[in-house]
């Protein structure tokens, strides 16, 4: 049995005075959290990092500064602001849960509640229930698994160590401020505790870490070796007539599920036709990592000799770069030689 450890009023102290700023976080003292902002940078900060989100977050705000607000916005505006975050999911996800908690007159302020939305799982209703609500729940995402991993020498590799990190994560939750203790362990492990040369010796819980009395804090956690991603392979046509392109919407649920795309096939499993009959010339391909492949994807492009069979001619013009899923971008941006002459 480990020994128990009481690192609260130390950390809790140094969050005080070092505190990251963040675009959706209320500073310690500066009364509650909106939870709809709560609720938002989680779920963009899902697989995705502090840096990338924050530009995204402000323009979100910006548009929607409200949950009612986003609720009432169109799906097909909310998707193409979500473009470069991935994930798609995610934004669908986010526009479902945002109109059930328009529909209800807000968030619910307990984990059970917030778990029973569209697209909050255990992790991100704890956040918001801890953060927004200051709910006693134990919040652990990878940072803080870190964390607990070196605090108590956690030798099991990840994934099979979570329940253990959780169990330990818990007995570490404090009864008092336990929404500026849960953002002062993601901060801890964001600037301090880090994958590689943990900053120790201004760690303010040293004293306490298992791991750096053992000399192995930057050897941990341990994971088990990730198996090899297989590659895909695919096509996209780029059908022009006369200054427009063939876009369409993809369908709502899969890869860049909902999302505003050339007409693509076989990566995605779906065996689709090319958009129309053309003379297509090969541009080369396109290299796209998603989370459990890697896509190989050859562009073609092509002059169509009638209407397209699929998806509408947008003109060039109208096109925006930035509202297409990254993939596409780097469709976009291997023609565009091409498309200008």
């Amino acid at each position: 049995m480990r020994e128990s450890k009481v690192i609260a009023p130390d950390l809790l102290d140094w969050y005080d005075r070092h505190a990251r700023s963040l675009p959706w976080r209320v500073p310690p003292g500066g009364g509650p959290a909106d939870p709809y902002r709560v609720w938002l940078s989680e779920v963009m900060l899902q697989q995705t990092t502090v840096a990338a989100v924050k530009a995204y977050f402000l323009r979100f705000t910006a548009l929607w500064p409200t949950v009612q607000d986003l609720a009432a916005a169109d799906d097909a505006q909310v998707m193409a602001e979500w473009a470069g975050l991935g994930y798609y999911a995610r934004a669908r996800n986010l526009l479902a849960c945002a109109r059930v908690v328009a529909a209800r007159g807000g968030f619910p302020d307990t984990r059970d509640g917030l778990s029973a939305l569209p697209g909050i799982g255990a992790y991100t209703s704890a956040a918001i229930a801890s953060i927004a609500f200051d709910r006693v729940e134990t919040v652990v995402d990878g940072n803080v698994e870190r964390v607990v991993s070196r605090l108590f020498a956690v030798q099991t590799p990840l994934p099979r160590a979570k329940p253990e990190l959780v169990a330990l994560a818990d007995g570490l939750t404090p009864q008092s401020r336990p929404g500026d203790y849960a953002q002062a362990m993601m901060d801890l492990g964001a600037t301090i505790c880090t994958p590689r040369s943990p900053a120790c010796v201004i760690c303010p819980v040293q004293a306490q870490c298992d791991a750096r009395a053992q000399g192995i804090a930057a050897e941990l956690p341990r994971k088990t070796p990730k198996a090899a991603k297989p590659t895909r392979q695919g096509v996209v046509w780029l059908a022009r007539q006369g200054d427009a392109l063939v876009l369409e919407h993809r369908p709502p649920k899969g890869l860049l599920g909902g999302t505003l795309a050339f007409p693509s096939a076989q990566w995605d499993g779906r065996d689709m036709p090319p958009p129309g009959p053309a003379d297509w010339r090969d541009l080369g391909a396109v290299r796209h990592v998603f989370t459990h492949f890697t896509l190989d994807l050859t562009v073609l492009l092509g002059d169509l000799t009638g209407n397209p069979t699929r998806g509408e001619l947008v003109p060039l013009r109208q096109i925006d770069r930035d509202a297409l899923p990254g993939l596409m971008r780097k469709a976009w941006d291997m023609a565009q030689p091409h498309l200008q002459g």
